[in-house]
């Protein structure tokens, strides 16, 4: 049988090196690959044979059918002309149209936020996502024993301290940099932080456990919340190109004293009520307020001196504001027909 294989394969390779024409290799691969083809037919009758024997001869046959394949598809080259070792390419057909890929709505927003503020002689900074305890919350005036702590749905990392209390944190704001911020350069100091934050958050058209926000603290002598109102008038007229409403309501934040909540109009029902603004015509934008002594000490600043305002808005709700998105889910839904638009 080993033989018989030899000498069908010697055969086929001899004719196939001499064949002049694809006809001529058409007629070759069905003799002996063909499904009746001399090959095939030893092939076929491995049932006959011993385990072992069955074994050797089967893969030798399928080396030799590979070897044939080969043989086969190098000859037709050689006949078409084209040379096995470098493929012909014709310079004059059409390319084919590359896809390009494109930046997330919210992308887009944040590089048009860092712009703005950085024509107002703002720094941009970042800072870790797992956060510890003390920069998420001990820093920002909100001790352990804080009842602000329920305002926030927190994912604690499963690892503890040597006092064995969980003290790293996925940050549920971009806050904690304020605190690195003040630590690292000082003040006078004017900085934004763009980034994540995360929250145990019920899933809606407004809220998501995994959200964007923009920080902004400014700390100088005498600055007031006048300061404040016309940083985010600034910032509104930058990003939507248009004057924008926007209302302060009082609000409770650890961090700042005075706080309030800043809301602006829909941009989406134009105030008349949608899913997006739960039907009141505004959207709840962020909290503000005059940085709180205790945080300025923290950062190592002395708030006899020093006074400053921060804030810290949704990029997710601006970019639904921007570009008439209703649904805060659609960043992260990863439907591409919803995100090629953009």
């Amino acid at each position: 049988m080993q033989e018989k294989i030899d000498k069908i394969k010697q055969e086929a390779l001899d004719r196939i090196g001499k064949a002049g024409s694809e006809e001529e290799l058409s007629r070759l691969e069905k003799k002996y690959l063909g499904r009746k083809g001399e090959l095939t037919q030893i092939l076929r009758g491995l049932k006959d044979l011993s385990g072992e024997e069955r074994k050797e001869i089967g893969q030798k046959a399928n080396r030799i059918k590979q070897e044939l394949d080969s043989s086969l598809n190098e000859a037709r080259k050689r006949i078409s002309g084209v040379s096995s070792k470098e493929e012909f390419t014709d310079v004059t057909l059409p390319g084919e149209e590359i896809e390009r890929g494109h930046l997330n709505p919210v992308t887009l927003i944040r590089n048009e936020l860092e712009d703005v503020f950085t024509s107002l002689g703002f720094i941009v900074m970042d800072g870790p996502e797992l956060e510890s305890d003390y920069y998420c919350f001990e820093a920002l005036n909100i001790p352990k024993y804080h009842p602000a702590r329920d305002m926030q749905d927190t994912f604690y990392i499963d690892k503890k301290n040597q006092d064995g209390e969980y003290d790293m944190v996925m940050r549920t704001h971009t806050s904690p940099v304020q605190i690195r911020g003040m630590e690292k350069y000082g003040a006078p100091i004017r900085m934004v932080v763009p980034g994540r934050a995360f929250r145990n958050e019920d899933i809606d058209a407004c809220h998501e456990h995994t959200f964007y926000q923009i920080e902004c603290l400014m700390v100088d002598e005498n600055i007031s919340i006048a300061n404040f109102r016309d940083v985010v008038k600034e910032m509104l007229s930058g990003i939507f190109k248009q004057e924008v409403k926007v209302r302060l309501r009082p609000a409770y934040f650890p961090f700042v004293e005075p706080g309030f909540e800043v809301d602006m109009s829909c941009t989406i029902c134009g105030g008349q009520g949608c899913p997006s603004c739960k039907n009141t015509g505004w959207l709840e934008m962020g909290g503000a307020g005059m940085v709180h002594p205790n945080v300025l000490k923290f950062g190592g600043v002395d708030p006899e001196e020093y006074s400053g305002f921060a804030f810290g808005f949704g990029m997710d709700r601006i970019a639904m504001m921007k570009f008439g998105i209703n649904d805060i889910r659609v960043f992260n839904g990863g439907n591409l027909k919803d995100l090629q638009q953009f």
